[in-house]
């Protein structure tokens, strides 16, 4: 099973947050909550969350500003953002979205329209975590069915092997680190060495290639691993 995507939530008004944890994991995500915006960009940098829902009034730091320093970090750029503000002018949607926000949502909004832009937004940074179908030169990973296809043949992967390469798959030659794949699949919350990535690796690799062709996943020498 593909490790829940985790949606870090900034919001100083307890009602509403409550609101969004429950629809979010109700809906498979997993939460964190941050009240103000000094303690959201703390968790952005130390979580590394799939995606922030922002509110833009918050105490200490505003929302604007928590935005325009995770999208200047190179670690936190690549995160989706979705802005929430009761702020419904064109001139503050534009400054919200110029920040570096992805999408923007005017208080009060529609709990199901919501979930629908976090899913639009997932699609496109961790397609395998919304079910999606990924295909990568003769590779093909079907996430709603959780099936793996090499050359049109359905090959067997274990769990975890499945991960991975949905992982290897969402960013076909990115370069990732043990300590990244860790996280990505195995999740923050659970301790793992990093030794065992190379054992998951090698069961991936001696799948890919049970009917043949050559290995699709390459080792760079002192960094990790990649697709391609």
């Amino acid at each position: 099973m593909q490790r829940q995507p985790t949606v870090l939530t900034v919001e100083d008004e307890s009602a509403i947050a409550e609101v969004l944890r429950y629809n979010l994991e109700a809906d498979g995500f997993r939460v964190l909550l941050a009240p103000d915006g000094e303690e959201a960009l703390l968790r952005a940098i130390e979580e590394l969350p799939d995606l922030i829902l922002l509110d833009w009034m918050l105490p200490k730091l505003s929302g604007i500003e928590v935005c325009r320093r995770l999208k200047a970090r190179n670690e936190t750029r690549a995160i989706p953002i979705i802005m929430l503000s009761a702020r419904a002018d064109e001139v503050d949607k534009v400054r919200g979205l110029e920040t570096g926000a992805d999408d923007y949502m005017v208080k009060p909004f529609s709990v199901v329209e919501l979930m629908a832009r976090v899913r639009t937004q997932l699609r496109r940074t961790r397609p395998a975590s919304v079910g999606e179908r990924l295909e990568y030169d003769d590779l093909m990973l079907d996430a709603e069915e959780h099936r793996v296809y090499r050359d049109g043949k359905q090959i067997s992967v274990g769990p975890t092997e499945f991960r991975l390469l949905a992982t290897f798959m969402e960013k076909p030659k990115r370069v990732w680190t043990r300590e990244q794949l860790l996280d990505r699949v195995w999740g923050r919350d659970l301790y793992v060495e990093t030794r065992t990535i190379d054992v998951h690796v090698g069961r991936l690799r001696k799948a890919l290639m049970v009917h043949g062709g050559e290995d699709p996943i390459r080792t760079v020498r002192g960094a990790g691993y990649s697709l391609g």
